[in-house]
């Protein structure tokens, strides 16, 4: 009999903007082969089992946009839209202060948090993170580093180079970890170094992919469709 899969959460952050792709828009709302950047991942999250619950976290001015860019491709589905910070750290905080009470409750185990600028992680990673994060505690993808690391030994951070997202993570002490770093007034890079910081969880880094790059540059635009499925369009 095959276990059921955990029941999760997702975060999408997209409260970035376009300066430096050279867009007037956020550049998650870029066209990707006929759809939004934004959309790719929301599909892998969507398609993700056991997923209960789906936050797009975004700047409060690209709230109507970023309505009108994904609700076509929702289906039946719902999205939670909310309001991000002026930081990384506290576009997260936000979503896991909606999401408390679920993870508080039980209802949501594993909290996912993923980049929206990184269209092209596919969903065989984000599986590969959930089920890592359930048996270890976290789980973040890493090029080429595959074995398991111990905050305490070696700290993950996205500054260290070859971290990627999306990242996953027990879902109570990842809540547990930002409720520390808010008494605290503690900012990290991203998930992995807050939870560094303040978690007490063994971090298994999985194998990343290098089509799972980050849209930055205007070049990355191009690069990504070139690198994209053709069935990106067609899903």
């Amino acid at each position: 009999m095959t276990a059921d899969p955990p029941a999760t959460a997702v975060v999408i952050l997209a409260a970035g903007s376009g300066s430096r792709v050279g867009a007037e828009v956020n550049k998650v709302l870029l066209p990707l082969r006929g759809v939004p950047v934004l959309v790719w991942s929301l599909r892998d999250a969507l398609a993700l089992p056991g997923v209960r619950r789906v936050l797009l976290v975004v700047r409060p001015e690209d709230r109507a946009a970023v309505g009108e860019a994904v609700g076509p491709h929702l289906g039946d589905r719902e999205v939670l839209v909310v309001d991000g910070g002026a930081t990384r750290h506290a576009s997260e905080w936000a979503a896991l202060q909606v999401l408390a009470a679920d993870v508080e409750s039980g209802e949501v185990e594993v909290v996912v948090v993923h980049d929206g600028a990184r269209p092209l992680a596919g969903l065989p990673l984000w599986q590969a993170v959930v089920e890592a994060a359930r048996g270890s505690g976290g789980a973040v993808p890493v090029v080429p580093v595959t074995q398991l690391v111990h905050h305490d030994l070696a700290p993950v951070t996205e500054s260290l180079g070859g971290v990627q997202t999306p990242q996953a993570f027990r879902a109570g002490d990842l809540l547990a970890a930002y409720r520390a770093a808010a008494r605290e007034g503690f900012e990290g890079t991203d998930t992995s170094a807050c939870m560094a910081a303040y978690g007490d969880v063994v971090v298994t880094a999985v194998p990343g992919s290098s089509l799972n790059l980050k849209v930055t540059f205007p070049e990355d635009v191009a690069l990504a469709e070139e690198l994209s499925p053709l069935s990106g369009a067609e899903a």
